[in-house]
């Protein structure tokens, strides 16, 4: 598949139908959840992989990931209104991401993911709730090996400190998300937001 075919196959899925601020839910744009699986798949990290998607969302990184070839795709969220919408995306789209509830702060998520060889995410850039992305950072390393996330560009400083003796940062993809008018502190009807798309290795143990 073709990276312009998988962008096409992300476009027209449903978002968030009541998202909220304090979670930060932002529906990933079709070009930009594309960018970072295509990179993956290409680096022989989707493709008959695991893939775990953590803060999954409305589905379109575990969508992409199945769409890919993933052997198997699991979606952690803590919304189970956007688990309903994920689930009716991935039925569109003829796959089938199983998808399940769960906060990123339980101690006990890891062992309900299970080991993973791959996961994807978009965690909260902890612009509503400080250091919201850390649990993210945590979970994975954990879950799998090496890590494909989106952060707030300007954030590598803090991200190499952070994994610091447990992963280290294997590249970098350059982007923007695309932020419309959604909640009331919102000034702009639009608003570019450069992002970077963050590859964390772990360590072996």
């Amino acid at each position: 598949m073709k990276l312009k075919q998988l962008e096409r196959d992300l476009s027209g899925l449903e978002g968030f139908e009541k998202p909220t601020s304090h979670r930060e839910q932002y529906t990933t744009p079709p070009d930009l959840a594309a960018r970072l699986l295509y990179h993956a798949y290409m680096r022989g990290d989707i493709g008959g992989r695991r893939v775990c998607d953590l803060g999954s969302g409305t589905g379109i990184l575990a969508i992409g990931a199945a769409l890919l070839g993933a052997s198997s795709v699991t979606g952690m969220e803590i919304d189970p209104d956007a688990i309903a919408v994920a689930a009716r995306n991935a039925a569109r789209k003829g796959v089938s991401p199983v998808f399940i509830q769960g906060d990123i702060n339980d101690p006990g998520l890891v062992d309900r993911v299970g080991p993973m060889d791959t996961v994807v995410m978009n965690p909260p850039f902890g612009a509503q709730n400080p250091h919201a992305d850390r649990p993210f950072v945590n979970a994975a390393l954990v879950i799998a090996p090496v890590t494909y996330g989106i952060f707030n560009r300007g954030s590598l400083s803090f991200l190499k400190g952070f994994v610091e003796g447990r992963a280290e940062i294997e590249g970098v993809i350059q982007g923007t998300l695309p932020l419309k008018r959604q909640f009331s502190f919102h000034r702009r009807d639009r608003k570019e937001i450069p992002v970077e798309i963050v590859i964390l290795r772990r360590f072996d143990r």
